[in-house]
This record gives structure tokens, C-alpha cells and sequence, in this order.
């Protein structure tokens, strides 16, 4: 019998991360709820707007188009926002990605394969709501991946505004699980929602993307150190890969996550070995992401979000003819019932057919908050919109209307949960106050590696 024993899952499905990746997720969360609550703002802004007396103005700013057709770059304000801005997002997206598998606590399989099967399950599942619901419709089948994503930025602004003491295990798997929905997201969006692609562009495009690599990889330091270099030689090879990839006919925001893999997250010592980066020695792709962050956060996703939630409700007859559609229904029943009975199935069979177990401080209705926080799609969920719907149609408004009802009621019913678990997560906080060192890395965290 040999005696060879195979790679285990941890006793812990949600144990502690490793302390300095705790330090970079708790700096991201910060980041991104500030984000969130600029996402919120936008979104009202633009609902109030186009239900105003005003609301031809808000319209006539949206479908104003620009720009040089012989590119396929005339564009509407609002494609702009879709496929310029948002580009800027999906780039941070594949940073993250990229550091999270590289140098990230998801580089071990171990910790990897849970919130990457939580965020499957919590794909897979709305999806089959959507087309249970909507299957004897073609035409509506087309948004079957409009209840699929997860906001980040929107969920963790209702964490801020409900005052919750998640404890950092679940806070971290938040983030975690979303950070892998975004990347089956970018998939279902190159091969699902990409028409009538035109090989000769795509291959052109490659050329640009390859200078993009071999110049961030071979000269890492000096992109890092010298920000209006990144500018003047990096970005404009940015630009003609996206303008390549959109007129290829593949969502030019794929072209920001490839960008954002080709970005190295190791850093090379003097003597030519790779390490991992730290807090005080980051790597290009951690460089980039401080740069770029307050970009996508602070101007590109709110503007975004501006040009894509304002949709005409119509009064109580509209609202009523879009609660009526199965678009509609498909939707709420994905994000609000979906997401968080898919999130708790994968994770509860994975406790039941493998040796690990929920992190003793937690429980399942700990699990159930965050798989309805899950459940708040927006900036993904109205970007599938407009690639499953014509902007504009009776469908793509009622979508509008069931991402933002949805995505209320999901914060709503965490917020019930999460708020009715505060004096559990207070406890638990306060038991993981942690008393730092001479070198300044916390005890639990030391005493846990030591073991």
C-alpha cells in the first residue's frame, strides 16, 4: 500500500487568512465602501433624473453619440461609459485576479477551491432560476446571466451603512467569492455575449497586447517608480488593444482583465530571484492597483452606473407592467433566492464530502448573510443588460428595474440577518483583538503559521 497521502482540504471551510493578506483585503474593503457608497449616489441620481420632468435631457445626454466610425468607435455616452470606463474596472479585475492566484492566499489549492466553488455554485444557481422561469420565452432567455454577478462595491457599502461587525473570515470570503464571480463573469461575457467576431482584428489586436506584456514584465521597476512613464508608453498600448478588441466584436472589457494578467505581481530581488511582495516591497500589479483604484472607483464605475441605471419607471403602470414580466421575475428570484441558496448548497456539501468544517466562531446563518449580500448585483448585472437587451427595449428597462429592486430587497434581508447577528459579531471581534509584536505582525497570526 503506498503511503503517499493526498493534498487535503483545511479542518476550517472559513479559518483566518494569512496576516498579510488580512492587511491588503481589510485595505481593498475600506477602498471598495467608499466606492459602493459613490456607486449609490450615482444610481439615485440617475433615477431621479430620468423620472423628472427633466428626464428628455437625461435621455438626449445617454444616446448622444461620438466618435470615428471608420474605428467602429461612433458610440453612444452610455456605450462609452460601458465599454471605455468600464475597461478601467475590469483592468483592476485582472489585477486582482492575477495577484490573488500568483501571491495571494488562492495560489493554495486548499484555500482556493471553497469560495471558488461558492462562487460557482452561486453562478450556476440564479442562472437555472432565470431560465426555469423565463423557458418558454427565447427571446428572454438571452439574459439567463443577468442574475449571475456580484457587486462588490454596492454589497460592502451596505455593510457600511447597516454598521456590521462581520468578522474578518467572512468579510475576506466576501471578497474572495466576488473576485472569482467577476472572473466567470468576464467568461460568460467573451463567450456568450460576443457577436459576429472578426478573426483578422482579433489577431491584430495581439500585437499591441504582447508590447503590453513585454514591457511591463521586462521593466517592472521603472513603471513602477516613474508613474508618467505607465502614461505616455504603457496606456496608449493599452488604448489600441481595447480599440482592436472592440473592433474584433469580443466586449472590449475583456481586453482590461487581459491587461490586467500581464501585469507581474512577483518582484525580482537584486540578484535576479523572484519573491513575493510586501507591504513595503509591492510588485507592478500591487503598484498599479493603488494608481488606478481611485480612477475606476472614484469617476469610472459611478459614471458608468449613472448612464446605466436611469430607466423610466413609467408610474404605477409601468412599474406594474415590468413586475408582470418574467424578465423581471427571473432576475429578483436569481439574486434574492439564487445566490445565496447556490453560495450555501456548494459550501455545505463541501463540508459533507470532505474533512472540513465551518470556523468555530461562525454558523450557517453567519453564511446565509453574506450569500444574500451576494446577491446585490449591479454594475455587472446592468453591463449583461445592455449585452442581452437593446438599450432602450421594454425588456432591457424591466432588467434595469428587477437588478435595482433585487438588489434592495437582498441588502434588506441581510441586513435583517446580519443585524440580528451584531452582539455574535461584536464578541468575536473583540476575541480577535490582536496585540502586536516588536516586528509588528499580530500573535493569533504567528501562533497559527507556528502550528
Amino acid at each position: 500500500m503506498s503511503n503517499k497521502q493526498e493534498p487535503q482540504l483545511p479542518k476550517q471551510v472559513l479559518g483566518r487568512s494569512s496576516y498579510p493578506e488580512y492587511q491588503r483585503i481589510s485595505e481593498i474593503l475600506r477602498k471598495e465602501t467608499v466606492g459602493g457608497i459613490l456607486l449609490l449616489i450615482a444610481a439615485v441620481a440617475a433615477l431621479v433624473w430620468a423620472n423628472s420632468p427633466a428626464s428628455a435631457s437625461y435621455f438626449a445626454i445617454r444616446d448622444f453619440e461620438f466618435g470615428y466610425e471608420p474605428w467602429h468607435l461612433r458610440l453612444s455616452v452610455g456605450a462609452w461609459a460601458a465599454d471605455g470606463l468600464l475597461a478601467i474596472f475590469f483592468f483592476l479585475v485582472g489585477l486582482e485576479l492575477k495577484r490573488e492566484f500568483v501571491a495571494g492566499d488562492l495560489r493554495k489549492f486548499s484555500r482556493a477551491v471553497v469560495p471558488v466553488t461558492a462562487a460557482a455554485g452561486g453562478v450556476l444557481v440564479p442562472a437555472l432560476f432565470y431560465v426555469a422561469i423565463n423557458l418558454s420565452s427565447p427571446e428572454s432567455l438571452r439574459g439567463w446571466a443577468i442574475p449571475t454577478a456580484t457587486d462588490i462595491a454596492f454589497a460592502l457599502a451596505v455593510l457600511a451603512v447597516i454598521s456590521s461587525h462581520l468578522p474578518s473570515a467572512l468579510r475576506v470570503f466576501l471578497l474572495t467569492l466576488a473576485v472569482v464571480d467577476d472572473l466567470i463573469a468576464i467568461g460568460i461575457i467573451a463567450f456568450f455575449y460576443s457577436d459576429d467576431v472578426e478573426f483578422t482584428y482579433l489577431l491584430f489586436m495581439l500585437v499591441p497586447l504582447a508590447l503590453f506584456g513585454f514591457l511591463a514584465q521586462k521593466n517592472p521597476k521603472y513603471f513602477g517608480r516613474h508613474t508618467p512613464a505607465a502614461w505616455l508608453i504603457l496606456l496608449p498600448i493599452g488604448v489600441a488593444t481595447w480599440i482592436l478588441m472592440h473592433a474584433s466584436g469580443v466586449h472590449a472589457t475583456v481586453a482590461g482583465v487581459l491587461l490586467g494578467f500581464l501585469v507581474p505581481v512577483l518582484r525580482k530581488s537584486k540578484d535576479g530571484t523572484v519573491k513575493l511582495p510586501r507591504p513595503n516591497k509591492p510588485g507592478l500589479a500591487e503598484i498599479f492597483e493603488h494608481r488606478f483604484r481611485p480612477l475606476s472607483t472614484g469617476f469610472a464605475v459611478p459614471v458608468f452606473a449613472f448612464f446605466s441605471a436611469g430607466v423610466a419607471v413609467g408610474g404605477p403602470e409601468g412599474l406594474m407592467s415590468a413586475i408582470g414580466d418574467t424578465v423581471t421575475l427571473g432576475i429578483v428570484a436569481g439574486l434574492v433566492l439564487g445566490k445565496p441558496i447556490g453560495i450555501l448548497l456548494t459550501t455545505f456539501a463541501l463540508t459533507k464530502t470532505t474533512r472540513a468544517n465551518l470556523d468555530p466562531d461562525l454558523r450557517w446563518i453567519d453564511l446565509l448573510g453574506v450569500g444574500l449580500l451576494a446577491g446585490v448585483g449591479f454594475t455587472v448585472s446592468l453591463l449583461v443588460n445592455d449585452l442581452s437587451f437593446e438599450q432602450g427595449s421594454e425588456h432591457n428597462d424591466h432588467a434595469k428595474v428587477a437588478i435595482l429592486g433585487a438588489s434592495v430587497l437582498a441588502a434588506l434581508a441581510a441586513s435583517v440577518i446580519l443585524r440580528s447577528r451584531n452582539k455574535h459579531y461584536r464578541r468575536v471581534v473583540e476575541a480577535e483583538q490582536i496585540d502586536a509584536n516588536d516586528d509588528g505582525v499580530p500573535d493569533l497570526f504567528e501562533d497559527r503559521n507556528r502550528q
